[in-house]
């Protein structure tokens, strides 16, 4: 079988074992950039010893990618349907690699900090280029499917691979060692990338925001800052961050509302699954965030576990997530959102409420039980998030839709991680976990209904009119 995929306007054709390795080499990004987000927690206690960080340190080191990822991931999407897919992905490898290597070389935790944000600048060029390269290699609507299905894996994968591997590196070598890892994958990716995998550009891509672009960071680094620092820096300092936080945010509103090609079309929250999405992936990924930050100081820190150990103990979150996310993919397929989002939430909540309980004597069976119900509930919520996100949208609009949702996801982490830190005790900060599942609950009730899905198709009708410009001027 043959596809096709178009070369900077010029359609060429490509084997199948040529579209696999296509694939493959797009997996590999997404193995690396994914990883990153559970490879660096387990080495946190190591980490924050030889650079003599504190709590808030360790919550930087995790949130300066999390939160530079989030905000570039609009912009990276964008400037590779303009200059070039491909040569988009190559500058993210050059970048991330670059970044992780200056990461295995940070003298102090500032140098650590900066490194981590050289990596997400890398990264944001990964992963939704690299989708983007799929959906243009793989024309074939089923082929489609089975190979994002692949991508997902992958995911799963990474969760699995992470905190095993991240320990097993920091055990015996080094916590630096799992910075090592990615040089020689991002120098193997840049080749095969260059070798196999054809440039592709959009017919018409979307303009550059640059505006809304500085608003969006100004926002979640106002944001986080006040919540991380706000113990150390005093009231006065986080009442001016979530000051000007909320400046940004209703800037942000009113510029995008009046600008033809925004970097976020406001008009998207008119719809509410879109909506109800993008508040339980920040619900959601928040609980994971903060999930991972604590379980690893507990384990290591207050149990005593080696960093291997701690990793292993993750494991039944990693399985549980990698088996029941194509559960909740096919349920999804078969009887809508609703019913995954709902186990998601009671789960999710579940969990947060036993984890508050759990104390140093907690029997290890026991809390790799309550580890089950919360891998089982973020198995199902993954899955449905995105597509309750594009669900009624224009075919056209439906990538730009799923961008939010990545960047609802990649926001959640990193507050998560910020306000888990923040909590005078990990029971209080669990208590709050149990609080993003009920929110996950009650948001999926509310916005998976009959009223719900003709909000998403007023919505699809408003956007296939025209240009955000024109509504706001009628």
């Amino acid at each position: 079988m043959t596809g096709s995929v178009r070369l900077c306007g010029v359609v060429s054709q490509m084997t199948r074992r040529r579209r696999i390795l296509v694939l493959l080499i797009c997996c590999m990004s997404l193995l690396i950039v994914s990883l990153d987000n559970t490879i660096v927690n387990v080495a946190l206690p190591s980490l924050g010893h030889d650079l003599h960080a504190p709590v808030s340190g360790l919550q930087w080191t995790v949130d300066a990618y999390t939160l530079t990822l989030a905000s570039l991931l609009m912009l990276a999407g964008s400037t590779a349907d303009r200059v070039g897919r491909r040569r988009t992905f190559q500058t993210g490898l050059v970048i991330f690699t670059a970044g992780s290597l200056l990461c295995s070389l940070a003298p102090s935790l500032g140098w650590l900090v900066a490194a981590r944000i050289v990596q997400a600048v890398g990264g944001s060029m990964l992963n939704p280029v690299a989708m983007s390269i799929i959906t243009n290699t793989f024309t074939d609507r089923r082929e489609r499917a089975q190979a994002i299905g692949v991508w997902g894996g992958v995911v799963g994968v990474s969760m699995a691979l992470g905190p095993v591997v991240g320990g097993l590196l920091t055990d015996t070598v080094s916590w630096r060692a799992i910075f090592w890892i990615n040089v020689p994958i991002g120098l193997l990716a840049l080749f095969l990338t260059w070798r196999f995998v054809p440039e592709s550009k959009a017919p018409s891509a979307r303009r550059i925001d640059p505006v809304g672009q500085v608003l969006v960071i100004v926002l979640l680094g106002t944001l986080t800052y006040g919540i991380i620092e706000g113990r150390a820096a005093g009231p006065a300092v986080s009442a001016v961050c979530f000051v000007v936080a909320a400046a940004a945010l209703a800037a942000l509103v009113v510029f995008e509302l009046r600008r033809p090609e925004p970097l976020i079309d406001m008009r998207f929250f008119r719809s509410a699954p879109f909506s109800g999405a993008a508040v339980m992936a920040v619900s959601g990924f928040a609980g994971l965030g903060a999930f991972l930050f604590l379980n690893t100081l507990y384990l290591q820190s207050h149990r005593g576990l080696s960093a291997l150990a701690a990793g292993l103990c993750t494991l039944p979150v990693a399985a549980t997530t990698t088996i029941v996310g194509p559960l909740s993919g096919r349920l999804v397929g078969t009887r809508g959102p609703r019913v995954p989002l709902i186990v998601a939430g009671v789960c999710l909540a579940a969990a947060g409420a036993l984890l508050s309980q759990v104390t140093l004597t907690t029997p290890l069976p026991l809390l790799l039980g309550i580890y089950l119900v919360f891998g089982i509930g973020f198995g199902m919520l993954n899955p449905p998030i995105t597509n309750t996100a594009v669900s009624g949208m224009p075919l056209a609009q439906a990538g730009v839709a799923a961008a939010v949702a990545s960047t609802s996801r990649q926001v959640g982490q990193s507050l998560g991680v910020a306000i888990a830190g923040s909590m005078a005790s990990s029971a209080a900060a669990y208590r709050v976990n149990a609080l993003y599942g009920l929110i996950v609950l009650v948001v999926a009730l509310l916005t998976t209904g009959r009223w719900a899905r003709a909000t998403a198709e007023r919505t699809a009708a408003r956007l296939a009119e025209g240009p955000q410009v024109t509504l706001s001027r009628g």
